[in-house]
């Protein structure tokens, strides 16, 4: 639980700062969300999370 809240507050923060400095369009972002969402209803969604939170397991094992 925790580790979806955070990381979609990162991707939320992405999409802000690309809104803001790259001139990323509403329509875009609406499109993205779209995209995501039927996504995780696909039959990929299960190595999509699994390989989301290998990511997220090998970025916090490194010691800064």
């Amino acid at each position: 639980m925790v580790l979806s809240i955070s990381g979609v507050l990162l991707l939320g923060v992405i999409v802000f700062l690309f809104f803001r400095k790259d001139n990323l369009k509403v329509s875009h972002a609406v499109v993205c969300a779209l995209f995501g969402f039927y996504l995780s209803g696909s039959t990929i969604a299960p190595g999509i999370r699994a390989g989301g939170e290998t990511l997220a397991g090998l970025i916090g094992g490194f010691s800064f």
